[in-house]
This record gives structure tokens, C-alpha cells and sequence, in this order.
């Protein structure tokens, strides 16, 4: 399969709190099991049907144990197995010192991998 991503997917072992940006509904906060975060998005599973298009408001824990405070639109969804699925979404509005943290450990992560392929 082609790779069509802009930016390089890094696998982060965290989890994600996620709330529905919704007047009509109280927030309701769901763990996520992240799978692949970079600088324009994350890929996650959990067992909330969510909907394509809206907007979640999720405090992303980083390698760093820092927490980033953003929003993710849904872009894509998957049956991944009875009761989960999985979600592709895309930052909005993230700053860019924000993602240049995603960047920086991208960097990282891929200075790491060459170096174990040279060992």
C-alpha cells in the first residue's frame, strides 16, 4: 500500500482522554489507545462509536509525560473488532510549538532507527 501521509507516523504507548465538543451533550471523557501519532494527526482505537467530521477536544500524554491540550476532527473509521474501532483524525488548530514536540521526537525516533540498522 502506498504511503500517503505527509508526515512520518511515530507509535506512542500513551493514551488519550477525549471529549465530544457537543453543546446539546455533557462532555463524556473516554480512554483511547493511541497507535500512531505525527505533527498533522493521531490514529487510535476505543470502543466509542464516534462520527467522521466532528470535533473532540483530547489531552494528548506524550513520551515526555507532558500533556498536550488539543482538538482532533475524525477523518476516517474502522470496525477493528467487536465493539472497537478504529479512527484516523487530524490536529486543528495546533500550534506550531506544539507540533514541532510531535516533530522533535520524530526526528529522534528516526536518528534511533538508523542507528540500530548500523549496529
Amino acid at each position: 500500500m502506498e504511503e500517503r501521509r505527509k508526515n512520518r507516523r511515530l507509535e506512542l504507548s500513551s493514551k488519550l482522554l477525549i471529549k465530544r465538543l457537543d453543546a446539546d451533550h455533557a462532555a463524556k471523557e473516554v480512554n483511547i489507545d493511541v497507535s500512531d501519532v505525527s505533527k498533522s494527526g493521531v490514529g487510535f482505537t476505543c470502543s466509542e462509536p464516534l462520527e467522521i467530521g466532528a470535533v473532540y477536544e483530547v489531552f494528548l500524554t506524550l513520551w515526555t509525560k507532558e500533556v498536550l491540550h488539543c482538538f482532533l476532527q475524525v477523518v476516517r473509521i474502522e470496525m477493528s473488532g467487536e465493539n472497537q474501532y478504529s479512527y484516523g483524525s487530524i490536529f486543528i488548530g495546533m500550534s506550531e510549538a506544539e507540533a514541532s514536540r510531535i516533530e522533535t521526537y520524530s526526528t529522534i525516533a528516526r536518528m534511533d532507527a538508523k542507528e540500530e540498522e548500523t549496529t
